[in-house]
């Protein structure tokens, strides 16, 4: 909700969500590439705006919590139980199932791979798939006594 336009560098399609002067804690924060579908949003966006203000705004100040407004979204779509927070399982959840390289998806994410794969590696199309291959195979060079 804090996102600023000089943190959004559309020529390079990326935005940083590294603050300078932010005190670093455990949430990470990182440099991602801007994915091809929101672009053209945020040109039209970035032709609104002022060049500091913010992405997000509401008649050009900030928005202090989504809650509200995403609690009434999902009341008028029919869903209950799902949070802001759902939104990053669903996309950590999809980019395994696309068989998307966890490096690549731990840095978009921007969370540490370890926690990627114990919390979602189950989801990748792959998981499993040399073990569940490997233990029909005979050994090889190994002498089977009779």
């Amino acid at each position: 909700m804090s996102l600023r336009w000089p943190q959004v560098n559309l020529e390079a399609r990326t935005i940083n969500f590294e603050v300078a002067g932010r005190k670093r804690t455990n949430k990470r924060r990182g440099i991602i590439p801007i994915p091809p579908r929101l672009l053209p949003h945020l040109w039209r966006a970035r032709r609104r705006g002022t060049d500091l203000g913010y992405v997000l705004h509401i008649d050009g100040e900030r928005i202090g919590d989504i809650k509200k407004g995403f609690a009434a979204a999902c009341e008028r779509a029919g869903i209950e139980g799902v949070t802001p927070h759902s939104l990053r399982h669903t996309c950590a959840t999809w980019l395994m199932q696309k068989r998307t390289d966890p490096w690549q998806a731990s840095g978009f994410l921007s969370m540490s791979m370890e926690t990627l794969l114990r919390v979602y590696g189950h989801h990748h199309p792959d998981y499993q798939r040399e073990a569940a291959e490997n233990i029909g195979r005979r050994p090889q060079n190994v002498r089977v006594m009779a």
